[in-house]
């Protein structure tokens, strides 16, 4: 039997890669042109929030199909969907600034945020990791951004319904930024933590991440 199958051929499921949650990542990841289009070269406003909140319920969705089923959840899953959960991240802050939406300075906050982590890769690398877990309080900091940016577009506008969207997703921005700046914060604790912790490999000692 081939290594990572199942009796008769079968991939074992976590390296299937046909699994509604890729399929729901991938369809994510088309979106982001589109989007990209609907806003800054058409103009179509509620075109471009539709395309956000499908998005939106779509990333929720493909993460509680991949918990609830063990056949769901994949090796590539695990990597695809916070890839692009990252192109988002970049993607919407850009494109609302340049839309005149939200203000460059909360584009240069998410990403400088980003960035200081990014710089961190190369240390855990050393200890031969790739990554630490996604904290709970960065995955709610990212579902706060991702629910207020679209709200914050929708809410552009003279309708009488308008100013309070733009209000209600001005506080989940707001809410969401000091959430993403935390974990930020928490992430390079754990970081130092690793650094302290954790020995090159072949430098000898336990290699285990203590508190």
């Amino acid at each position: 039997m081939a290594r990572g199958s199942e009796p008769g051929g079968t991939p074992a499921p976590r390296d299937r890669v046909l699994t509604i949650p890729n399929v729901l990542s991938v369809l994510r990841l088309v979106l982001v042109p589109v989007f990209l289009v609907l806003l800054l070269v058409s103009h179509h406003t509620g075109w471009a929030v539709a395309v956000l909140m499908f998005s939106g319920a779509s990333d929720w969705a493909d993460g509680k199909i991949a918990r609830l089923f063990d056949n769901q959840s994949s090796r590539l899953g695990a990597l695809l969907d916070p890839a692009v959960d990252r192109i988002y991240m970049v993607v919407i802050p850009i494109a609302l600034a340049l839309a005149g939406v939200v203000p460059w300075w909360l584009v240069i906050t998410l990403l400088g945020r980003d960035l200081v982590l990014a710089t961190t890769l190369p240390l855990l690398r050393s200890r031969g990791l790739t990554a630490l877990p996604v904290t709970y309080i960065g995955k709610a900091a990212t579902f706060a951004l991702m629910s207020g940016l679209p709200l914050v577009l929708l809410g552009q506008g003279d309708a009488a319904w308008q100013p309070p969207v733009l209000a209600f997703g001005w506080g989940f921005v707001i809410w969401g930024t000091a959430m993403y700046l935390w974990s930020g914060v928490l992430y390079l604790i754990q970081v130092g933590m690793v650094a302290r912790s954790m020995p090159r490999p072949g430098s000898g000692g336990t290699g285990v991440l203590t508190p």
